[in-house]
């Protein structure tokens, strides 16, 4: 792998990580950041249930972290 791929690579798996541990930490907030945006585009989303919205946000963010985590591992082990 070229060095270009891997810092791309560590790039991508640290804005996943990033994301992620946002989703997982505050998902209340990034629920309420996607509804202003689609309010911008004048859409108006609401979730059906707002306790299983913030369940599947956390676990979407918790899975982020821990993709971000492998890939990081991997890239690090493939490149020594």
């Amino acid at each position: 792998m070229s060095q270009s791929h891997v810092l791309i690579s560590m790039l991508i798996a640290f804005l996943s990580f990033s994301i992620g541990l946002f989703l997982a930490i505050k998902p209340a907030l990034a629920i309420e950041a996607q509804r202003r945006f689609y309010l911008m585009i004048n859409w108006r989303v609401e979730p059906v249930s707002m306790q299983k919205e913030l369940r599947n946000t956390r676990i979407i963010g918790i899975f982020l972290v821990v993709t971000a985590i492998i890939w990081s591992v991997y890239i690090l082990i493939t490149i020594s």
